[in-house]
């Protein structure tokens, strides 16, 4: 065996690049049937030990899941990696417990994954990582906290998607960085690089020739000592193919770990080129570096690779993403209630995985829907009342006028009950721009408040700004309004309450649609009125995961979640708001929105533009988006229903 790599950091000249690279290890990868594990362990994670042992120095990074799957089904392969991680072969990574979608999720949750992973790491292992790779690199300035109150010092993230919504200097993507989070603690950087781990995996698998991937390596070289991770991804996708796609290349020879090897031995000969460990690269930080703030408003949750990946991914989008997320904050509900034990969390982490919100395979979707619905039964909480039953006739005039002690609304009627005026004790703060208000053609439409939207591919929009019957009735002080609006998928339910001792408006939908079909739902619309606020105090104020909630500020910023990015990916960015709840406004009025996500935890979705001599700035809730994941298989059957609030935030 090779001699151990020294503990200090060596000396480097001018114009080093230094090389690092760590390869993905996850045995709940969405297309991989539990049967081919020991497959994937002798096919993918011994080469990769032998390749770190000959070729090293290689990070690892694996969840405690995975950790655990493999020495129930190979000890061996544990032992190995325990000896190379002494001699300095190997370096590992962490991940927690499962790749779980930190910002989708609240931070609590979050919490349960490091600690129990970081039980799974000692255990096994007898060490607990201080690096850690973010989960699908879905990055939130919230995240910061919780990986350092778990011991971690330093976060793997992409380089290309934050860089792409701020004006660093390039220079800046090859070499550490700090990241500020949203409790202003600060934590440590590495970079990866989207392109130079598809180069390699290109290389790999035949795709490109040894000479061209060598000097796409030589180029990243600069006058100072710069770093450039070669490798940040998947193990499983060398000499196996899972079948996940129709155009999976097929196996050549020799063996994609075999020019794995080459490609590792002709770097570690490269002239001004250095194979190192990850935390070696940390030893160039500047120390008085300035820390970065990677997400802004137009990308609030930066994410991997292209922009097909965004947060809707696992939101969203899949079989039944929605639902399936209801059901887990129900039981993470369950469990908080109940103050359980850190190991009763342990199924939650599991349940909440990024792998089953993808490319699942059906045996393995039905088995996860019986691990779901047996977790529910045990911890979850019971549904909301039904909403009441309508009282009273029905109205005829178009626009219904609803006062309270606590505010003044006017719902249309002809529109399906949308709100055209909404007053908090004080002037109008959200409503309807009419046909005409803005100048540009692109938004010469009516903007409501309160209104649904589905789009499909090649089909007309099908809406609820339809004419409905309406029914207004008093209960207990409130006021409740009622319709019933159908539409060519089915008829929608839409019960509002219309509080009298605050300022606030129950929504609570229910579609009685039997096709989902493949297409984007969007719901709220919460517009706003532009006279009401002063525009260059605009700002948004969310949780995205973390204890601590993230403002995002809105003046000269335009954003638009709800663009999509192709035919096939319906959306391009996000708002979690994991503790359920989202403000919108300026330091004199501000509006919020509260989601039932145990119902249906729906993606805050922001459009904010000057227009002319107006401004666009509108909050809508998704509740269904397209991509390449989305396969209508729903987790339960029957009508869904949707439950969310606006209110004048406090």
């Amino acid at each position: 065996m090779n001699a151990p790599l020294p503990d200090r950091h060596f000396d480097l000249a001018a114009g080093t690049l230094q090389l690092f690279a760590f390869f993905h290890l996850n045995l709940a990868f969405s297309s991989i049937e539990e049967e081919q594990r020991g497959e994937v362990i002798a096919r993918c994670y011994w080469p990769l030990l032998r390749m770190a042992e000959t070729h090293g120095p290689i990070g690892v990074e694996a969840t405690g899941f995975t950790l655990e799957e493999i020495a129930a089904r190979d000890p061996s392969w544990i032992d190995k990696l325990k000896e190379l991680i002494v001699s300095r072969r190997v370096e590992l990574i962490g991940a927690g417990y499962t790749q779980m979608i930190g910002p989708l999720v609240p931070a609590r949750v979050t919490e349960a994954n490091l600690a129990i992973g970081n039980r799974v790491y000692r255990r096994l292992l007898r060490l607990q990582p201080t690096i850690a790779l973010v989960n699908e690199q879905a990055y939130s300035g919230g995240l910061v906290g919780l990986y350092l109150d778990a011991g971690y010092q330093t976060l793997l993230m992409d380089w290309d998607n934050p860089a792409s919504h701020h004006q660093w200097p390039a220079a800046a993507g090859y070499t550490p960085q700090r990241a500020l989070g949203a409790d202003g603690r600060t934590i440590g950087l590495l970079w990866t690089n989207t392109v130079a781990f598809q180069k390699l995996q290109r290389f790999a698998q035949g795709d490109i020739a040894l000479d061209e991937y060598l000097s796409y390596v030589r180029a990243r070289r600069g006058d100072g000592i710069r770093a450039l991770c070669v490798y940040a991804s998947d193990a499983e996708i060398f000499d196996f193919r899972p079948g996940r796609y129709r155009t999976e290349g097929q196996l050549n020879e020799p063996g994609e770990w075999t020019r794995l090897e080459e490609a590792f031995t002709k770097l570690a000969q490269e002239p001004s080129c250095t194979l190192v460990l990850p935390s070696q690269v940390l030893a160039a930080a500047q120390p008085e570096q300035q820390p970065l703030r990677l997400e802004t408003a137009a990308c609030p949750i930066p994410v991997k690779k292209q922009r097909k990946y965004n947060l809707s991914r696992w939101a969203v989008t899949g079989r039944d993403d929605l639902a399936i997320n209801a059901a887990c904050e129900s039981i993470y509900r369950g469990l908080a209630a109940a103050d359980a034990d850190l190991p009763d969390w342990k199924e939650l982490c599991y349940l909440w995985s990024s792998d089953f919100r993808t490319h699942i395979t059906d045996r393995r979707w039905d088995e996860f829907r019986r691990r779901l619905r047996a977790a529910q039964l045990r911890w979850g909480l019971p549904p909301p009342a039904p909403p009441p039953i309508p009282r009273g006739a029905a109205l005829a005039a178009r626009h219904l006028d609803v006062v309270t002690p606590s505010l003044a609304a006017r719902l249309d009627r002809r529109r399906g009950l949308a709100l055209t005026s909404v007053q908090f004790n004080g002037p109008p703060l959200i409503g309807n721009l009419p046909h005409g208000h803005f100048d540009d053609i692109a938004l010469q439409a009516d903007w409501y408040t309160g209104n649904s939207v589905f789009e499909a591919p090649g089909e007309h929009k099908v809406t609820d700004l339809e004419w409905c019957k309406a029914y207004l009735w008093n209960d207990g002080g409130d006021v409740l309004a009622f319709a019933r609006i159908e539409t060519p998928k089915g008829p929608i339910d839409k019960t509002l309450r219309f509080h009298a001792r605050a300022p606030r408006i129950d929504f609570d939908l229910t579609f009685h649609w039997e096709d989902w079909g493949k297409g984007s739902l969007r719901l709220g619309h919460l517009t706003l009125l532009p006279d009401a606020f002063d525009w260059d105090k605009l700002c948004l104020t969310t949780h995205n995961g973390g204890k601590d909630c993230e403002t995002f500020s809105l003046a000269g910023e335009t954003v638009d979640h709800g663009a999509p990015v192709s035919f096939l990916v319906s959306s391009s960015h996000g708002l979690a708001m994991t503790e359920g709840w989202a403000e919108l406004g300026d330091d004199k009025y501000r509006v919020r929105i509260e989601v039932d996500r145990s119902t249906a935890p729906m993606l805050g979705l922001l459009t904010h533009k000057r227009v002319g001599g107006s401004l666009f700035c509108q909050l809508a809730l998704s509740a269904l988006e397209l991509d390449d994941t989305r396969k209508p298989s729903p987790f339960g059957p029957g009508p869904r229903r949707f439950r969310f609030s606006v209110a004048m935030a406090h």
